[in-house]
């Protein structure tokens, strides 16, 4: 059911609610573990986050009394995914490493029998995407291609599907159009024919987002629209949010700023609610970005956005974040004459880089600089 309609569909949940109130008649049975780690995976997806966090804690809990590296793993799985959503990017970084340090490919082959998904697989793709949002672009696409190669390996469907979701997640935040494209490509194969319903959603969305920024844009939104509307009838609240966010961005770029700003508001609601912290700080600068496009332009509330969003990204130490709003606002600050506020605020978060320098963001930002002079 998770597979073929959604992680978040009613019947998944009333499934392992069954399951779980059977653990309870019985007494604490080996079922306990996966039966929490399925009612996880059905509350991240609907971005019921602090349930899912509280369930993450009592695998984690429970794995501590096992000799087995198996339940660890999953515990360290969904803890550091849940605080991947929530935008603690360090924490859930350090979960997800050491749930990487526990797979090896006799685990994984044993767990996707057992339950269906590779942990190991999405610890690395969660690693990769953290590690990003962190400011390590280069480790990040490291970590994604090794979450691929294991997928790959595991000859499991739909463990390939999750991992090609996660890597194609990381290359739109790398903004690498065609390599967006491509995997998304590969990803909505695979998941229209073997029924993945959410999974098919994801690579519509993806897939639709790469046309619309490459010119396609009537196209591209239209796809778009039906991709997440496939994503919302599965019961996603989680990647709705997100999808939300990605149709905004492809609306602005085809010149639907109004549009764009209505989808931001929607998503920026849903995102708040829920407290998922990724991809609030994105979400808001993309709102101070439309703003400055608009027939009547309103530099001071999108200078608010951009502000927003850098105090997100500062507050979880996500660079990445950090640099892209900071050089929307150094852009909008270089606008109107203020050069060296620009400098002084672009500077040091470009200089803390040490990697990814072939990416777009720090391309436009070291550009920005020299354009900026000392």
């Amino acid at each position: 059911m998770a597979a073929t309609r959604g992680t978040s569909a009613p019947e998944v949940e009333q499934t392992y609610a069954r399951a779980r109130a059977l653990c309870a008649q019985i007494g604490e049975t080996p079922q306990l573990s996966p039966t929490l780690l399925g009612l996880w995976r059905f509350y991240r997806g609907r971005a019921a986050l602090a349930t899912a966090r509280e369930l993450g804690e009592q695998l984690f809990g429970l794995a501590q009394r096992e000799a087995d590296p198996l339940p660890r793993l999953e515990a360290h799985d969904a803890l550091g995914t849940t605080l991947f959503c929530l935008g603690d990017y360090t924490a859930a970084r350090t979960h997800v490493e050491q749930g990487i340090a526990l797979a090896d490919l006799t685990t994984q082959q044993a767990q996707v029998l057992r339950n269906g998904e590779a942990s190991g697989m999405r610890c690395l793709g969660v690693a990769a995407n953290a590690l990003w949002c962190l400011g390590y672009p280069s480790q990040a696409m490291q970590r994604s291609q090794e979450a691929l190669a294991l997928a790959q390996e595991l000859a499991h469907p739909y463990s390939l599907s999750v991992a090609q979701s996660w890597v194609v997640h990381l290359h739109h935040r790398r903004r690498e159009v065609p390599a967006v494209q491509a995997q998304s490509d590969a990803l909505l194969t695979l998941s229209t024919a073997q029924g993945f319903t959410l999974m098919a959603g994801f690579g519509t969305c993806w897939r639709s987002w790469a046309l619309a920024m490459q010119g396609q844009g009537a196209a591209g939104l239209a796809q778009l629209h039906q991709g997440l509307a496939a994503i919302k009838a599965t019961g996603s609240e989680q990647w709705w949010s997100l999808f939300l966010v990605v149709l905004a961005e492809a609306a602005g770029h085809a010149g639907q700023i109004d549009q764009g700003l209505r989808l931001l508001a929607e998503a920026l609601t849903a995102l708040e609610a829920s407290g998922q912290g990724d991809p609030l700080a994105e979400a808001y600068r993309l709102q101070g970005t439309l703003l400055l496009r608009r027939a009547v332009t309103n530099a001071v509330q999108a200078e608010a956005c951009f502000q927003q969003a850098l105090a997100i990204a500062r507050r979880q130490q996500a660079k990445s974040w950090e640099l892209r709003a900071a050089t929307s606002l150094a852009q909008l600050w270089q606008q109107q004459g203020k050069r060296a506020e620009a400098r002084l605020l672009l500077a040091p978060i470009y200089g803390w880089f040490t990697e990814g320098f072939d990416t777009v963001d720090l391309q436009e930002a070291k550009a920005l600089l020299e354009a900026l002079g000392t």
